[in-house]
């Protein structure tokens, strides 16, 4: 697991052999089953998960008690609930396994320790942000402009493997429609 990360980080940023290695020290890794919790609504995101292998899922329950699904994390991408992780406070969403998953844990001491004492993490991680807050702001911005059909045609292009891999019920709730109009749309867009 932890040469997925490393192979990742030296993607981003140049770092010797030997601090890397310091580096990876901080991780965790874990083994997770399909459909099960890193974290449930009410308790604090003590970790911060890079997905080596699997898929995983943060979302909140509405009003009506729908799941409703703000984001994923396939191999190579990072998922926490960021407010509750900076601010160590109870988080309002959960993080879920879609699929069987190898994931490895930060915790926040030990973020905050791993980027004092090595600073390079820095740049690291704040690409890594600005990649993910690019991501929320076009997505964001196609919920508001595009139509539903418009929405899924744009994200099936742009992430196949998305629509191959995630079950049709949490596509749906990814772009915030039912299952059923999902099934209409792929409906069209086959014929």
């Amino acid at each position: 697991m932890h040469q997925e990360l490393q192979q990742h980080i030296n993607h981003f940023i140049t770092i010797s052999s030997e601090e890397l290695n310091e580096v990876l020290q901080y991780f965790r890794p874990l083994q997770l089953k399909k459909k099960q919790n890193l974290l449930t609504e009410g308790s604090i995101c003590k970790h911060n998960y890079f997905t080596a292998k699997g898929c995983l899922r943060l979302f909140f329950i509405n009003e009506k008690g729908i799941e409703q699904t703000t984001q994923f994390a396939i191999e190579n991408w990072w998922l926490a609930d960021y407010t509750s992780f900076e601010k160590q406070q109870p988080s309002s969403y959960n993080i879920q396994a879609v699929e069987k998953s190898d994931v490895l844990a930060l915790s926040y001491t030990g973020q905050e320790k791993l980027l004092q004492q090595h600073p390079v993490m820095e740049r690291y991680f704040r690409l890594m942000h600005q990649r993910a807050h690019a991501a929320a702001q076009f997505r964001i911005k196609s919920l508001y402009s595009l139509s539903r059909e418009e929405l899924y045609n744009i994200f099936s292009s742009a992430h196949p493997e998305f629509v191959q891999r995630i079950p049709q019920y949490l596509l749906a709730s990814f772009l915030g429609f039912t299952p059923e109009y999902l099934s209409e749309i792929r409906r069209k867009t086959i014929s």
